[in-house]
């Protein structure tokens, strides 16, 4: 168990919390000015992309991600965690991931895969499972939060279940297409994980 360092300041965690609220507001917008264009349960978040507005709500949803899980890590580190451990590995990846799919957006449905696309899909596979695998090893050696294990357990199991149900895409007539369903149900769980890292920081910083 990581030792708490005197001078824990937990002040970092409000903006965290801050920015994963304000996240939701635009790709909640979007879910709900394009019913009827886009269907939540066949296309993916990264499918606003292509209605108006889109590129400039999805990246302030991304990069406010980003920067509030920036600012939980920094949380984190001041509450005892290694600086340069795997966890602080993991929780870059995934924030570099969300800053790289903005500079990357996927490919319009039913288009054959560019460069951009391809660098979309890597950098999402790698944030869905960095976030997951961090949020686990936090619940195992520096917070040993039971809540926090089963999201980050639950979220891993969604982010296999997602990128499995790409097959129906990737051949056509082998199943009904659903990753859409299953990438906000993933989406969902991360954000839990968030939440709770957020919390148990605080708590742990209040406690130290």
């Amino acid at each position: 168990m990581a030792r708490i360092r005197g001078d824990v300041r937990p002040a970092v965690v409000p903006p965290a919390v801050v920015g994963l609220v304000l996240s939701l507001f635009p790709v909640g917008y979007l879910h709900v000015s394009s019913v009827g264009e886009l269907s939540p349960i066949t296309h993916t978040v990264s499918d606003y992309v292509f209605v108006d507005d889109g590129a400039g709500l999805l990246a302030v949803t991304a990069l406010s991600l980003a920067a509030s899980s920036a600012a939980l890590l920094v949380a984190l580190v001041r509450s005892g965690l290694p600086r340069w451990g795997p966890v602080a590995v993991l929780l870059g990846l995934w924030s570099a991931g969300l800053a790289v799919a903005v500079v990357f957006p996927t490919d319009p449905v039913g288009e054959p895969t560019s460069f951009a696309g391809a660098v979309h899909r890597y950098a999402g596979a790698v944030m869905f499972a960095a976030l997951p695998a961090a949020g686990w090893l936090v619940s195992r050696t520096f917070i040993g939060s039971v809540v926090l294990r089963r999201f980050s357990v639950a979220a891993g199991i969604a982010s296999v279940v997602f990128m499995l149900s790409h097959a129906a895409v990737l051949f056509p007539g082998s199943g009904a297409v659903v990753l859409g369903l299953f990438e906000r149900v993933l989406f969902a769980l991360l954000y839990c994980v968030l939440f709770v890292l957020a919390v148990a920081a605080a708590r742990r910083g209040v406690a130290s």
